[in-house]
């Protein structure tokens, strides 16, 4: 535990926070200041851990919905951020070019995720298929801010939300929806645990990266 780990009073306001989908007393608050602290339901008074690479108000933080320590952050400051929860430096790093107002993973994939900017845009990525840049990106309004994006539970679908009120859905193109199912040398389905299949998609990735160089890596 480090300075930035002491009394949670006094200090920036929070903006957004998110539980842990495994680890149900675990979550995360994003501060007006760019930090990001890990909290418990059983330490009230304290930070676990607090987490550096944001300079701006962080907007949104999402746990993976399949990996119990990964989740993505998104700032005032144009960048969406990887982390892992064992490091206190973000794994990677991504500039949307413009003030990113939320993010999201998909509930299909451990790899996909899609933010929203104040210029109007959906930046939708898979880390299994492109590590740097987005597979789509496409303006959706044109005098508003992107405030807010959820994907459909069931459909290929996403929805936005605008500074003006509006809400625009949007339909998944087949190479967004990629679960990467294993198939054998004769085209068949291997037989697999699909959440197994995404934590060990995420493990992969996260290994691809030597997150060991991270400064904050713990030993």
């Amino acid at each position: 535990v480090d300075s930035g780990s002491m009394g949670a009073s006094g200090l920036a306001g929070g903006c957004c926070f998110d539980f842990n989908k495994v680890h149900e007393h675990l979550f995360i608050v994003g501060t007006e200041e760019g930090h990001i602290h890990k909290c418990s339901k059983a330490y009230s008074g304290q930070y676990l851990e607090t987490y550096r690479g944001h300079h701006m108000a962080v907007y949104a933080l999402r746990w993976n919905p399949f990996h119990p320590r990964v989740f993505l952050s998104c700032s005032a400051d144009w960048t969406v951020k990887l982390w892992d929860r064992d490091l206190n430096t973000p794994v990677m790093s991504f500039d949307l070019g413009n003030a990113v107002g939320d993010v999201a993973w998909s509930p299909y994939s451990s790899t996909v995720f899609s933010a929203v900017t104040s210029d109007g845009k959906v930046h939708t990525f898979d880390l299994k298929e492109n590590k740097h840049e987005p597979l789509c990106e496409q303006k959706v309004v044109k005098r508003a801010k992107l405030t807010h994006v959820m994907f459909n539970q069931l459909s290929p679908m996403l929805i936005v939300g605008d500074d003006r009120g509006g809400v625009i859905s949007l339909k998944l193109s087949p190479n967004l929806r990629k679960i990467h199912a294993p198939y054998d040398e004769e085209g068949l389905l291997v037989p697999h645990d699909p959440v197994q299949l995404q934590i060990d998609k995420m493990d992969a990735l996260l290994a691809s990266i030597d997150v060991s160089k991270a400064t904050g890596a713990k030993k």
